[in-house]
């Protein structure tokens, strides 16, 4: 079974022809309102610039010294992220809320 987080509900006709062939893929999608999705995203993407583009590692343990590195000097300068959602509309409730299970 793959299971696969999405950003928004795929509603195109080539990906639901797709899960109709593939009974073991499920979708599962992330609220709207999920801001802090993208700020997983930007760190992913920070640390893809700034620590792993261009970077020569001479193995996986010296990669992962240099990521780890990497985590306290970015975090000598921190950045409070106040999230802000202003739709209730589009808020989703339990009823809501379809996994495909």
């Amino acid at each position: 079974m793959l299971n696969c987080v999405c950003r928004y509900p795929l509603r195109h006709r080539p990906v639901t022809d797709f899960l109709a062939l593939h009974p073991k893929v499920h979708l599962h999608f992330t609220p709207t309102y999920s801001a802090w999705l993208d700020q997983v995203e930007l760190w992913f993407s920070k640390i893809a610039r700034d620590a792993i583009a261009r970077g020569v590692f001479t193995s996986v343990t010296d990669l992962k010294r240099k990521l780890l590195r990497y985590i306290p000097h970015y975090n000598k300068s921190p950045r409070i992220v106040k999230w802000k959602y202003s739709d209730p509309s589009r808020h989703l409730g339990a009823q809501s809320v379809d996994t495909g299970h």
